[in-house]
């Protein structure tokens, strides 16, 4: 039980970073959902894995540990998922936000962002009065940088 329930944890957390790690906010939102998963499958195990013992005192059984199981892990998960649910859910309008604000659901960075580097580039070659690079000249590049993220 407790190597199932160490590869569960394991497997979750690893796929929970590698989502992370990707630059598509969808999949940084399922990979902060299955980290909250791996998270509450720790809290569950942390409290001693016991199958068929009940959490609550019961008249005529000696309330010691050997006949219950620790009522706490419980609760924590039961709060780990509610504050997950909430934070899950604030993320995903967040991100609609952002999709519909950037037209891209990238999380490192926008057409809008580019654009203003490349004007603020454009203007310090011009104050030092250097000739504006080719690449980063007036509407230059982007049709193809917008190519890219689209691909990405």
């Amino acid at each position: 039980m407790e190597l199932a329930m160490a590869s569960a944890i394991g497997i979750l957390t690893a796929a929970g970073v590698y989502l992370l790690l990707r630059a598509r906010s969808f999949d940084v939102i399922l990979g902060l959902t299955l980290l909250s998963y791996a998270t509450n499958l720790l809290i569950f195990a942390g409290g001693r894995l016991v199958a068929g013992k009940p959490p609550v005192l019961r008249d005529g059984v000696a309330p010691d540990l050997a006949h219950y199981t620790d009522p706490l892990p419980q609760a924590l998960v039961l709060t780990a998922i509610v504050i997950a649910f909430a934070m899950t859910a604030v993320s995903i309008v967040v991100a609609i936000r952002s999709r519909a604000d950037n037209d891209s659901d990238h999380v490192d960075g926008s057409r809008a962002q580019r654009e203003f580097q490349r004007n603020e580039l454009r203007r310090h070659q011009q104050a030092r009065g250097q000739a504006p690079d080719s690449r980063h000249g007036e509407g230059a590049g982007t049709r193809d940088a917008d190519a890219q993220d689209d691909d990405a």
